[in-house]
């Protein structure tokens, strides 16, 4: 066995060969006395065959390559989660390598050929875009699998990262209220995610708790890209009786409502205030610096890396339903109505 070979070997290719689950490969190596005779045979003899060698010696005994996997590599928020993960798999000496997966098709098929081809020791999806039966197949490789930012109820069993979309919402919309503001618009992001309805439900929860009546047309359909932005702000600001405060659900759609601002010739702040959610690097670069919501989303990346890399050492994780704290931002694009 060559060097690159024996970095390959893993506990997670034990139990792969193994039929078996990482946790009871865990336990051989740990000595327990919980493990079917037979399957302590099949286990210990897999690891003689690849010459592992318990922590201390040459033989690595971490996981050597994650994939992780988006529904599209388009958003800045997807380089910064990539950032994250690159930061625990460099110091691990972890391999990344990073997938988009549009939809259920040839594309999901092919990545699930090369993922069993690579041997991946971990997966991490974002969005959870991948079905229960491509979660099932998964199961079966022994690959354990993390979700950032659910779509909805991720699978039995599987690890979730998000952040606290609701509070972020709830904290955006009631800046805007203490600043006066009355008309507020929303800009949502696609309804099918669970991060999207929860800003929703912050922005509507904000509004009812400070008796401004909800107003439907104030809510306009995005989908969290610059173009659904500028669409939803130009319907906002064509109506008889337009916002004087627009909440956009992400960083890249609230630059788009800055665009269809100017072009009517109004000012960002000035005329109409604004805030994003996201705080991408972009946000204090812009013009006026962007109002928004922090999500910690490459904090978000690191700890999906170290929860994978976890699981694919056996241990179990204390807390599979993890939400990490959005934080308000101030900047200049929002201010007190005229």
């Amino acid at each position: 066995m060559n060097a690159d070979d024996e970095r390959r070997v893993t506990i997670t290719v034990i139990a792969r060969e193994a039929g078996v689950s990482v946790p009871t490969v865990s336990r051989v190596l740990n000595g327990r006395s919980d493990v079917a005779p037979g399957t302590r045979e099949r286990v210990e003899e897999l690891l003689r065959h690849h010459g592992y060698r318990r922590r201390g010696t040459r033989a690595v005994q971490r996981a050597a390559l994650l994939d992780l996997v988006f529904p599209d590599l388009d958003s800045p928020w997807a380089l910064e989660i990539i950032r994250g993960v690159e930061d625990v798999g460099h110091a691990a000496g972890v391999g990344t390598v990073v997938s988009a997966i549009h939809s259920e098709s040839s594309s999901t098929r092919q990545w699930l050929q090369n993922l069993r081809a690579r041997a991946s020791d971990g997966v991490i999806v974002v969005t959870s875009h991948l079905s229960q039966p491509v979660h099932a197949q998964l199961r079966r490789l022994n690959v354990p699998v993390v979700v950032v930012d659910p779509a909805g109820a991720p699978a039995t069993g599987v690890p979730t990262i998000g952040a606290t979309n609701w509070s972020g919402g709830l904290a955006a919309t009631e800046h805007l209220l203490g600043l006066g503001h009355r008309r507020i618009g929303f800009v949502t992001g696609p309804t099918r995610l669970l991060c999207s309805r929860a800003r929703l439900d912050g922005y509507r929860a904000a509004l009812e708790h400070a008796g401004v009546p909800l107003d439907d047309r104030l809510v306009q359909p995005g989908d969290f890209y610059h173009a659904s932005g500028f669409a939803a702000g130009a319907a906002l600001l064509d109506l008889d009786d337009p916002p004087t405060a627009i909440f956009a659900a992400s960083d890249q759609m609230a630059f788009g409502v800055y665009e269809a601002v100017r072009r009517r010739g109004l000012r960002v702040a000035d005329d109409i205030s604004i805030v994003g959610f996201d705080d991408l690097p972009e946000a204090r670069w812009a013009s006026p610096p962007l109002t928004t919501v922090r999500q910690p989303l490459a904090e978000m990346g690191r700890l999906a890396a170290r929860t994978v890399l976890r699981l694919a050492q056996g241990e179990e994780i204390e807390s599979p339903r993890v939400e990490l704290a959005t934080e308000l931002v101030v900047r200049d694009s929002s201010a007190r109505p005229d």
